[in-house]
């Protein structure tokens, strides 16, 4: 290979890295964005047990045994 040749070699390369570069600093933007509009988990799951008398049971025998170890 002479010397012309990997000059071009390397700036094509250069050129590739730098696209590649711009297309992470894309990629990881998106992604940031994404994860601050993100739902938190627990607001997907509140009032889930609403009415439920079988979670008001559950909670209630917890109640009672929380006391109960004390």
């Amino acid at each position: 290979m002479t010397n012309q040749q990997l000059e071009e070699y390397s700036q094509q390369l250069e050129m590739r890295v730098a696209i590649l570069e711009k297309e992470l600093a894309k990629i990881k933007q998106t992604l940031a964005e994404s994860l601050k509009r993100k739902e938190t988990w627990w607001l997907k799951v509140a009032g889930r047990f609403e009415n439920d008398p079988t979670f008001d049971e559950t909670v209630c025998l917890g109640q009672e045994w929380r006391k109960s170890a004390k």
